[in-house]
Parts: structure tokens; C-alpha cells; sequence
């Protein structure tokens, strides 16, 4: 069957030329492969792979292959690719040299930072101590890990984008932290083993996106905005409004990704996603005329006048002027295009 992504992916394939020569013949590792980040990772890897004939392979670690398989069939089920069962924590090491390792493992909700905050933190930290003591093992040249723009801690309202020079930090008698700080040891471990070990470690430090494969039932608004207008509900703001973010689309997500690993300076780290911030309310006002004009919008709670502006939205000229990245699909494009790769009632198996 063709591809729903197609034209994404051949997007990714258009703006990496060059990236994929870095990869032929390479033996890739995989961590966090089923969820959003690891499902563009695979689909994107898989689609050059057969079109510039990389010869290269991937093993990609999962807790349930049979979840993954009944999610993707199409890419479980590649020749080039090996599905490996366990732990991030505690999986029985590949056979075997691999060339390249990516690190995006994470499974941290709002919800399970609250309820579980130690297995947040183990998963964080310990699980990227086993991957770099694999990636070591194995011979890896490069480690990417995929961090998160949470090491910043709270953004300043005056301060419009974050840069990776921001010297802010989570709190860490806040509990809330925890996502946070488990990130920042995991970047700190990959400095020590760039130290120890000289394995090149690359850091990207993720915000916000959009795209296929991302949860519309979730903690993510955005999801959320496009789950209630595909299935014809009033779109729900949580809070006021008024907290600025940004999104990047999945597929320029794939091309930052794979640029950084392949270009990327060991040690730098490198801030990905949009510079284009909006208000949740905005957000919600653009989901609803890109999907569905006319959907009514209900706010939680009225703004308070003179409040502090909250932000999450980072500063993108390293990547820009480094690595000659940039944003390519913006907001309402983007919001279309994962709107269409909604499965509809009949694909979920309801009566026509």
C-alpha cells in the first residue's frame, strides 16, 4: 500500500541530501522507536534507505514488539529493520558493532511524573547510562541524545526565546522538576562519556511539534485542539490562554534530527523547534480554521490582568548558522497535514 506520508517523507529526502551519505552502510540503534520522535526517526530512515540504497540498518529497542508491530506494520516489518524487546534500563545488549546510536527514549507524562517520579528519573538517568555503556560497548561513533528544552527551567516572560547559552535552571525542590532534571544528568552523562570514552555525544534540546503519530488524547495541547476538531467537539483550553508556544512539524523535526547527528559539534548542544510562538488561544482559534471553521472554542478559566507571560519557546540560530537548518512547514500547514493523517471512523472500525 502507498504511503500516507509520502510527501513528507520525500520532503525529509529533499532537504538531507548529503545527510545520507554519512549513513551508508551504518548500523544504526534506535531507543524510544514506537513513540512520536522514534516513529519519524524509523519512517524517515526507512524511506532513504530504499531510495538512495543505504545499505544500513536499524535495531530499534521496544518494550511490547508486538504493540509495535500491530501500531506499524509497514515498518516492523521492513527488511533493514529488527525489533529488539526490553527495558531502556535493563536490555540485553545487540550482538555485533553499531555505528550510530539515538537516544530518544522517554516516557514522561504529567501524569506519571506525579504518580511515579522515581521510575521518571530511573528511566531518565539509568536508561541512558545503559545505552551509553552499549554505545560504548559497540564501538558507536556517534550518540545523539534527544534532551529537552525543560533543562532551561522556567522561561523568564521578558526573556521572548530561549538560546542555548540561558543559564536558568528547574528547580529542584519543585518536584515538578523531575522530567527536567532527569534530563540535565542525562546531557551530563553524555559529557562525562565524550570525556571518558570519546564517544561523540550530540544533544538535541526538543520544544514543541506536531505531526502524525503524536497523541491526540494526551498532555499535548495541540493534539488535543486537533483531536476535538476531527471529531466534530468544541476545542477545550485548559487554562487561560495565554501561554506562548511554538511548534515545529514532524517531518523538519526528521531533517534536524538527522542532520544533527550526522553534522552536529560532540558537546554543542542544539535547540530544535520553531521560532513562530503563538497563544494557546491563538493556537486554538488557528486549529479550528484549518480544520474545521466554525468549531466553538470554551476557555477554562478567564486571564488575569497583568499575570506574567508564560513561555516555552526556543532560540534557533545555532542550529540555523551551524547546520544550515530552518523551519520549512508552518503552523497551519502543519495542522492540516496531521488532521489528514487522522484515521476515520470507518478505519477504526465503526459501520459506514
Amino acid at each position: 500500500m502507498p504511503n500516507p506520508l509520502a510527501s513528507d517523507l520525500d520532503h525529509v529526502l529533499a532537504h538531507t541530501e548529503g545527510v545520507w551519505d554519512e549513513l551508508r552502510g551504518a548500523r544504526l540503534f534506535v531507543t524510544g522507536g514506537t513513540g512520536f520522535f522514534g516513529c519519524w526517526l524509523v519512517e524517515s530512515f526507512l524511506w532513504a534507505a530504499d531510495a538512495l540504497a543505504l545499505d544500513a540498518t536499524m535495531t530499534v529497542l521496544t518494550r511490547s514488539p508486538e504493540a509495535f508491530r500491530a501500531k506499524a506494520p509497514h515498518l516492523a516489518g521492513h527488511r533493514a529493520v529488527r525489533l529488539l524487546g526490553g527495558d531502556v534500563r535493563s536490555f540485553e545488549y545487540p550482538t555485533g558493532r553499531f555505528s550510530h546510536v539515538i537516544h530518544a527514549a522517554s516516557n514522561a507524562t504529567p501524569e506519571l511524573c506525579r504518580e511515579r517520579p522515581l521510575a521518571v528519573m530511573d528511566t531518565l538517568v539509568d536508561g541512558t547510562r545503559r545505552v551509553l555503556d552499549f554505545a560504548v560497548t559497540a564501538g558507536a561513533q556517534r550518540f545523539l541524545l534527544t534532551s529537552s528544552g525543560a533543562v532551561y527551567g522556567p522561561q523568564p516572560p521578558t526573556v521572548t526565546h530561549l538560546p542555548e547559552t540561558w543559564s536558568g535552571a528547574p528547580d529542584p525542590a519543585e518536584p515538578a522538576s523531575v522530567y527536567a532534571e532527569g534530563k540535565r544528568i542525562a546531557e551530563m552523562l553524555c559529557t562525562v562519556y565524550r570525556q571518558t570514552h570519546g564517544l561523540e555525544c550530540l544533544i538535541a534540546r526538543c520544544f514543541a511539534f506536531v505531526g502524525p503519530y503524536l497523541p491526540l488524547d494526551g498532555h499535548f495541547a495541540i493534539g488535543n485542539f486537533i483531536g476535538d476538531s476531527v471529531n466534530g467537539r468544541d476545542i477545550q483550553i485548559r487554562g487561560d490562554g495565554t501561554a506562548h508556544r511554538s511548534y515545529l512539524y514532524a517531518a523538519d523535526l526528521a531533517i534536524w534530527l538527522w542532520t544533527i547527528l550526522a553534522r552536529g559539534a560532540p558537546g554543542r548542544p542544539y535547540n530544535i523547534g520553531s521560532e513562530r510562538a503563538v497563544t494557546i488561544a491563538e493556537l486554538a482559534a488557528t486549529t479550528a480554521s484549518a480544520i474545521r471553521p466554525g468549531t466553538r472554542i470554551r476557555v477554562a478559566r478567564p486571564a488575569q490582568p497583568g499575570a506574567p507571560v508564560e513561555r516555552y519557546v526556543p532560540e534557533t540560530r545555532r542550529a540555523r548558522a551551524e547546520l544550515g537548518l530552518r523551519q520549512h512547514i508552518f503552523l497551519e500547514d502543519a495542522i492540516r497535514r496531521t488532521a489528514a493523517a487522522v484515521p476515520t471512523p470507518v478505519e477504526k472500525g465503526a459501520q459506514p
